[in-house]
C-alpha cells in the first residue's frame, strides 16, 4: 500500500520497487505503476521520464545503502574474522530492511541499459574487493587460514549474504543478526586458523 505521507516521487519509487520485485521489471508497465498509485498513466511523466529511470534510481539507492553499511568497517579496529562477521550482519540487514529494492537490485539489474549496467558491475567489483580485503587481512594477521583462496572465499561469503533476498522473511523467526551469526559460525568454522597458528 502506498504511504501517502511520503513525497510523491518516493511513493513512486516504493511502488516501482514492490512491483518490479513481485512481477519483474519487464512485466510491469507504466500503467501498472500508475494504477498502483491511483494516478492517471500520463501523470507519472510529470515525476519521471521513463520506467528505466526508476530502475536506475532503485539500483543506485540500494548500492548506496550497502556502501554506507559496509565501508565504515574499514576504519574499525577489530580482528578480521570479527569484521567479517559484522560485515555479513550489515549486508543481510540491508537486504532484510529493503526486501523489495534488494530483490530488484540483485535480480532485475540485468535489464539496465549498457551504461547503467556497467556502473552496477563496477559496484559489484568494489564489494568483491571489500570482502577480499577482509579475508586478506585475516590471513595476514593469522585469524584466518593461510591456505585460503582469497577470491573463492570472497565468492562463498557473497553467495551467502547476497542470496538472502530469495528466502529471508522479515516476519519470520530469525532476525538479520540471527542469520548472520549462523552463517558466520558455519563459514568461520572452516576459515579460521587453528588456535596458536602464526601469521
Amino acid at each position: 500500500m502506498t504511504d501517502t505521507a511520503k513525497p510523491r516521487r518516493e511513493q513512486i519509487l516504493d511502488s516501482a520497487s514492490r512491483l518490479f520485485s513481485e512481477r519483474g521489471y519487464h512485466a510491469t508497465s507504466m500503467r501498472d505503476l500508475a494504477g498502483d498509485l491511483g494516478m492517471q498513466g500520463g501523470s507519472l511523466y510529470a515525476h519521471i521520464s521513463s520506467k528505466e529511470e526508476l530502475l536506475i534510481e532503485i539500483v543506485n539507492q540500494a548500492s548506496r545503502q550497502f556502501d554506507e553499511a559496509l565501508f565504515t568497517l574499514r576504519a574499525e579496529s577489530m580482528p578480521a574474522d570479527q569484521k567479517l562477521r559484522e560485515a555479513m550482519y550489515r549486508h543481510i540487514r540491508v537486504v532484510a530492511d529493503n526486501m523489495d529494492s534488494a530483490t530488484v537490485f540483485f535480480h532485475e539489474w540485468k535489464h539496465l541499459s549498457p551504461e547503467a549496467y556497467a556502473r552496477v558491475t563496477g559496484w559489484r567489483d568494489t564489494i568483491d574487493a571489500f570482502y577480499r580485503e577482509l579475508i586478506t587481512q585475516g590471513v595476514q594477521e593469522g585469524t584466518l587460514r593461510a591456505d585460503l583462496d582469497i577470491k573463492m572465499t570472497a565468492y562463498l561469503v557473497l553467495s551467502a549474504v547476497n542470496w538472502a533476498y530469495t528466502w529471508y522473511r522479515p516476519d519470520g523467526s530469525l532476525a538479520p543478526r540471527d542469520v548472520a551469526e549462523q552463517f558466520a559460525d558455519m563459514l568461520l568454522g572452516g576459515l579460521r586458523a587453528p588456535t596458536g597458528a602464526q601469521p
